[in-house]
Formats: C-alpha cells, structure tokens, sequence
C-alpha cells in the first residue's frame, strides 16, 4: 500500500511552511529516512526525511508553494501502484493554474470570495486570510512563487510598499546588466536587519583583548577534546565569556517591552552562522552558562554543522537573548553588526592578529610585545543600556579572556 508523504510540525506553533526544493523527482526511487524534500519556516531550511523507501509516486505540492502542517505532499509507494485518487484530485485542483476567486473590495475573513481580473491561480488559505484582513487586491501583487503563484512572503513584502504605481516598481537592466532573483532566505535577512535599525538605537563601542593566554589553553588542550570528537574552536570561548559577562551584567540579557525591560531567566546566546551567497542563520545555544567549555564547544559544533547541512527545526532559531558574530574568520578586523531583535546587543569577534602593543610590567615598566589581539565591537540598544554600563559589560568579556583560567 502506497504511503503518504505528510507535512510535518516542525515546532510549537509552526502550522505551515513553503515547499523549497524536492529533492527527488516523480518515479525515482527513494531509500528509507533518505533526504525528500527541503522546506522553509522562520528562516530555518530544513531537509525532510522520506518515511519508507520505495518509488516517488506522486507530488503533490509544488516547489515555492505554502502547505499546512498535515497536508499530503506526496505519495511514495511500489512502482505502478495505484494511489487513491480522491485526495489527490483535490489538491490537483487546488495546485492547478486556475482562476481563483478571491477579495478586490472589502473582503472579509467570512466571505473572501469576490472575483478578480486576472488569473491567480492557486491561493493558499493563509494567503487568502492575509489578504482579507488587510483589504488587499491580489490582483496587483506580484507572484514570485512557481508559475507566477503568490506567496505569503509576496503579501506580507506588498503590505509593506509605499502606494505607488506598477510601473514605478518594474526594474530594466541595462544591457550586459543581470536582475538576480532575490531568495526567501535572503528578503527576510533585508526585512529584518531594517526593522531592527527602526527599531533600536544603535551605538558601538570597541576594545581590543589580548588572547595569549586563550590561544596558549586552546594549543594545550585541542589534542583532547578531538579525542573526544570536539573540535575546538575560539568561538567556544567567546561563547563562555559572553555568558560570564551576561551574569554578571543582567541588563545586558533582556528585551524593551512597552510595559518595561523584560530581563530573561535563561542566558540563550546566538551564533551568526554564515550559508554562503544563501545568507545566514542563528542558531541558539540555550543556558550557555551552564555548560562546561568542552560542552559549549561540541554544542558549537553540532549546531554549525547542522546549519550548513539544513537539519536545523525552528526551536533552534528561537529564543536567543543575546547574539555573537565572528566576522573574524574571513579577516575582517572589526565591524558594526545589526542587533538581532528583540535582544539588547550584539558582540562581533574580529581576526585575531599578531600585533606589537605597549604592556607593563608590575613596576610600571613599559615595552613592546608582540601579542595575539582581537578587536570586540559591541553593538547595543541605547534604549536600555548607556554606555558606562555596555563598557562595563565588553570590559567583562575583554577580562575573561584576557585572564583565562584553566
């Protein structure tokens, strides 16, 4: 008997997502817990395992298609079985390109239905509710979906536009020029890091650490953790010496609320991790605080790889309090990074060079050494913190490494 390929609930409150990518065609063959599919939520792309193996009978939900948790996306089964028909009819119909009538002229949630003029093709139900709500034309959205279909992404970025217009949003390029299509990934990156500059007041204070006695613990002792399958990297102390510094200083570990400052229980820290010309992700360590450095080491670990292997779930993209970003590793010295909303700061981690600076000794004597130095960039919300407190706090990572204990 052929079995349904299923949307999965990927997390609390996730009810859809957009089909990206198959992975596999009609009529090939699939093996057991074999990457299907890739899907998208909350920024997250995350491959779907196939349930059984066998033979891709059917798809049933296109590529750049929204689907509702529960929906059959596919059917996988022997070659030349039979699949039942009437489940599939009806998604048939609601996939195929036909006219779809929806609301042009105060529509209401109850009763969306009014006709257009011009095909829509298929509008899915969030699509259509969004729609409604906001007494909007579909008719003069563009569709960025698969055949021209519109997109939950399409709606919400045309709620945003000024009233201009078609015209003046048609883009030409000049000759030898090419338009690139702008993925989903990549829209809700420029939507975000927009809202966040509207947002919060941004400031940003630098210093520079001395990581000599970071460098000399991490050539020490990277033999044993990789007996222990860790790799271990210079983000594993950032991470711990961003979680001191947030004990230490709270305020720094909370959001702006309309009711007050809402400071958090749990020190949840974000990790920018770079996909390439895809974009980036976050993915968060939870009570970093709690772990041992071999323990946030391997959570590092686990979490970068999953995110450049697309095995992230949304929980994993929720909840962080505070975020780091290594900009370090392509050689970039120091930077203003764009806070991650609704948290107070963000802490970029430049390239960690050999440079000659001034130290004194004991007696007050000076001299030049060469010494292993990074620069930190705290961006915060000027909104909650000032800047005798954020020092306070980047004087207490700077400090943490600086004086690094086994």
């Amino acid at each position: 008997m052929a079995t349904k390929v299923l949307v999965p609930r990927l997390g609390e409150g996730v009810d859809e997502l957009t089909i990206v990518k198959w992975l596999k065609a009609e009529g090939s063959p699939v093996k057991e817990l074999e990457s299907l599919l890739e899907v998208e939520t909350d920024k997250v792309v995350t491959e779907i395992p196939s349930p059984v193996s066998g033979t891709l009978l059917k798809i049933l939900v296109p590529e750049n298609t929204s689907a509702q948790v529960g929906e059959i996306m596919a059917w996988i089964g022997q070659a030349g079985e039979n699949i039942p028909t009437s489940g599939i009819a009806l998604q048939e119909k609601q996939f195929s390109n036909v006219e779809t009538q929806v609301g042009v002229a105060k529509p209401s949630i109850s009763n969306p239905s009014l006709a257009v003029n011009r095909n829509l093709g298929f509008i899915s139900p969030v699509v259509r509710k969004i729609a409604a709500e906001n007494n909007l034309d579909l008719s003069q959205v563009q569709g960025t979906g698969l055949n021209g279909r519109i997109t939950k992404q399409d709606v919400l970025a045309s709620l945003d536009k000024p009233k201009e217009s078609s015209d003046s949003w048609k883009i030409t390029p000049r000759a030898g020029g090419t338009l690139l299509p702008v993925s989903t990934i990549r829209k809700q990156i420029a939507e975000r890091m927009l809202q966040s500059r509207d947002t919060s007041a941004h400031v940003l204070t630098v210093m520079e650490a001395d990581m000599s006695k970071v460098v000399a613990h991490r050539a020490a002792n990277k033999s044993s953790y990789s007996a222990d399958g860790v790799n271990l990297t210079f983000t594993a102390y950032f991470m711990a010496a961003i979680a001191s510094a947030l004990k230490t200083y709270p305020l720094v570990n909370s959001s702006w609320t309309e009711e007050g400052i809402l400071v958090h229980p749990e020190v949840n820290v974000g990790m920018a991790t770079s996909l390439g010309e895809e974009g980036l992700i976050v993915p968060v360590l939870r009570r970093v605080d709690e772990l041992s450095l071999l323990g946030i080491a391997r959570a590092v670990n686990d979490l970068a790889e999953r995110a450049r292997t697309k095995k992230l779930v949304p929980e994993e993209v929720r909840g962080g309090t505070f975020t780091l970003t290594n900009h370090g590793i392509s050689g970039s010295l120091f930077a203003m990074p764009i806070i991650n909303q609704p948290q107070v700061g963000i802490l970029g981690v430049g390239a960690i060079q050999k440079r000659a600076v001034v130290v004194s000794d004991p007696a007050g004597n000076d001299a030049i050494a060469v010494l292993p130095m990074v620069y930190l960039s705290f961006v915060f919300d000027h909104r909650i913190l000032d800047g005798a407190s954020a020092d306070a706090f980047l004087a207490k990572v700077k400090e943490t490494l600086v004086e690094w204990k086994t």
